[in-house]
């Protein structure tokens, strides 16, 4: 059986979906904090069982059986997510599973600037050392993270936070497919599934003028890019709500990006899908209502 957790979640519902389309419902078991927000998926043959990365006794039920196990990383950082992920991986290895599969970044690194790296590196770590064949996507940075900032900005006419490097920019539904892929064993010859992959990326790094001027093609209204000293760009964050946490992960984020740490475009996507990845463009103009344009191609009409 192949266990996904997170199942009620963007990443983990998107994955639980494209194993649907390969194998039927009745060899999938989805491991879920509310079993209520999942009986969609009770009612479509999948295994629908509570588990909770903070409640060892409820993953070793929700884990049962299970042949391959899906660790969606979870949304919190430090030495929380650190033992969430680690509880997780150790209920996985005692539920007899045959391989782990994990939701990594790339620019996983211990020394990361961007809170989240430091523990998908350390996630790494306890997956080497659970003794399990195991594999690390080191999934390219997430589309919807560059539309948020699109949406951000349209009101205001500009693109305002601190310098930044190019980020490649991935969609969840490729990278859901890709996770998929791994979890069915239907990777082509030569691709790299064991231990951390290489980067899965989109065909293309932007950086944020970029992405504003992107922005400002597909919505035909001018988003202009302004640097943001990243002491006045956290200060007006927690002005306007963000706890002070989530402003230096934010912060953190453009730092790496500054740093290169998503800059690299990698074609290992793309051979795994069998086709190109989508674009930004494309997910933009879906979002934004300007229409999607070819999967994967630049369209230069939205």
């Amino acid at each position: 059986m192949i266990i996904v957790t997170g199942a009620n979640g963007a990443l983990g519902r998107s994955v639980v979906e494209r194993l649907l389309d390969r194998v039927p419902g009745h060899e999938i078991g989805v491991c879920v904090r509310d079993p209520h927000a999942a009986r969609p998926l009770a009612d479509r043959g999948v295994r629908v069982r509570r588990g909770d990365f903070t409640d060892p006794g409820s993953l070793a039920h929700a884990f049962e059986g299970a042949d391959r196990v899906l660790v969606v990383s979870v949304d919190t950082t430090g030495p929380t997510a650190v033992g969430m992920h680690r509880a997780a991986i150790h209920a996985a290895r005692d539920a007899g599973a045959a391989r782990i599969v994990y939701t990594g970044h790339m620019g996983a690194r211990p020394g990361s600037p961007f809170a989240p790296m430091p523990d998908h590196a350390a996630a790494e770590e306890d997956l080497r050392s659970s003794g399990v064949p195991f594999t690390s996507l080191r999934n390219g940075f997430y589309a919807s993270s560059a539309l948020m900032l699109v949406q951000s900005a349209l009101a205001a006419g500009e693109l305002a936070v601190p310098d930044d490097g190019p980020v490649a920019w991935t969609a969840h539904a490729d990278l859901a497919e890709a996770a998929a892929i791994a979890l069915t064993d239907e990777a082509p010859a030569g691709a790299v599934l064991d231990g951390p992959t290489p980067p899965l990326t989109a065909s293309e790094a932007l950086d944020t003028a970029e992405v504003a001027a992107l922005a400002s093609d597909v919505t035909g209204r001018t988003i202009r890019r302004v640097v943001v000293p990243p002491d006045d760009y956290r200060a007006g964050l927690i002005a306007h709500g963000a706890p002070e946490h989530v402003a230096d992960i934010l912060v953190g984020m453009f730092a790496a990006a500054a740093k290169g740490d998503f800059a690299t475009v990698d074609p290992t996507l793309a051979g795994l899908l069998g086709r190109a990845p989508r674009t930004l463009r494309a997910t933009l103009a879906t979002a934004l209502g300007r229409g999607p344009g070819p999967v994967g191609v630049q369209s230069r009409t939205a």
